[in-house]
């Protein structure tokens, strides 16, 4: 039997959607589309890229001049895979390496201006895909997201870190 007592009553029917574990369901469906999205987006871009090629370029592209030791941890894989990840890349034209000025021994990333016009294309790409499912939204719907997503950001924000993490429940 449902319980449809009214907002302060423990037991009152919540609505579906309504708790934190069926949203998290909600989203993550909602990411994994988008993922889609963005993954197409890139593949009809003017170069084919891996994903790991596109968020080495990005990477590079947020912190110009940082070394193969920091894109390796910034992308959480192994110093070898990142240096054959930056052999493909510059003979491609997208990366250029170039000795640090104080460090010999020290190589810094640069994206090349072809690898700039590359993830701007994969950007715009990305928005138009975006904006084509946002407009077959009602503005309504749009406005909700948007104050849905606002909201989350300040939420997510305002917690540690690693709030959330199986071992700090």
């Amino acid at each position: 039997m449902t319980d449809l007592g009214g907002p302060g009553d423990p037991h009152r029917a919540k609505r579906p959607g309504d708790d934190p574990e069926a949203v998290a369901s909600q989203i993550a469906d909602a990411v994994e589309s988008l993922t889609t999205l963005w993954s197409v987006a890139a593949q009809e871009a003017s170069l084919r890229l891996s994903l790991h090629q596109l968020r080495a370029l990005r990477t590079v592209q947020a912190a110009p001049g940082l070394n193969l030791t920091a894109l390796a941890d910034g992308l959480d894989i192994g110093l070898p895979t990142a240096s054959r990840l930056c052999d493909r890349l510059a003979a491609a034209g997208l990366l250029e390496r170039a000795p640090h000025p104080d460090t010999r021994r020290e190589v810094q990333l640069w994206l090349t201006p072809h690898g700039q016009h590359v993830l701007c294309d994969v950007a715009d790409r990305r928005a138009q895909a975006l904006a084509a499912a946002l407009t077959a939204m009602e503005p309504a719907e749009r406005a909700a997201l948007s104050r849905g997503l606002r909201g989350f950001l300040t939420a997510r924000n305002t917690l540690p870190p690693d709030a959330g993490r199986p071992e700090n429940r």
